[in-house]
């Protein structure tokens, strides 16, 4: 009996919508895409991502709100 893999996600934010933050988030897609792939219990079902999006509250971060409807929705266990 083969072991179903944990479909896992990623949340990357940045607070401001400067170019200067845009190597940032890309970085951190990167590093949780690459982290998520070299584990065999895992399997990757993608990232999720704000820009220029304040963390103190979750109206209008669109990408967040998705990414807990998709949990929600069964397509995301971690």
């Amino acid at each position: 009996m083969e072991n179903k893999k944990i479909r896992a996600c990623a949340y990357c934010r940045v607070s401001t919508a400067s170019d200067t933050q845009d190597g940032s988030f890309e970085v951190q897609c990167e590093y949780y895409e690459r982290l998520i792939n070299s584990d065999p219990e895992m399997e990757f079902v993608g990232v999720y991502g704000d820009h220029g999006k304040s963390g103190r509250k979750m109206y209008n971060r669109e990408e967040l709100n998705r990414m807990i409807k998709d949990c929600e929705d069964g397509k995301i266990d971690a």
